[in-house]
């Protein structure tokens, strides 16, 4: 699936994102400041979460409360120095829990990802509108 789509139009874009029926641990890729945090929010709102959902810079991982007794976990791996730290915070259980699971900076532990993973790679356009893919 790809979207063309301006920043005030991504509530309609979580939600074509989620009737896919992706898988439900979601590689996102993109340069700093593409807009992949306000999607993973968005795409939380849809999933039912009524906290405020913020960017897991510093503390890696957040958990939410999605509807129907389901969590959302939005990590983001950006600082993490090796795969090692991931695992020392358990984060094949996380992935493996058959919740949620939105990753940013995937890349920094691609040999502990399951096989079993949607991705989706935002690029900013030069009007300025965000360009979606999703595998």
């Amino acid at each position: 699936m790809e979207i063309l789509f301006s920043i005030d139009e991504i509530q309609e874009v979580a939600q074509k994102i989620i009737a896919e029926k992706p898988n439900k641990v979601i590689l996102f890729y993109g340069v700093m400041g593409v807009g992949k945090t306000t999607l993973i929010k968005a795409l939380s709102q849809q999933l039912g979460v009524h906290d405020a959902t913020s960017s897991p810079t510093f503390s890696i991982v957040n958990e939410y409360q999605a509807k129907n007794n389901q969590k959302v976990y939005h990590f983001d791996v950006y600082r993490l120095k090796s795969e090692i730290e991931a695992l020392d915070m358990g984060i094949d259980e996380y992935l493996y829990s058959g919740n949620w699971c939105f990753i940013e900076w995937a890349e920094k532990i691609p040999n502990l990802l399951p096989d079993n993973h949607s991705t989706i790679h935002l690029f900013q356009s030069v009007d300025g509108k965000r360009h979606l893919r999703l595998t």
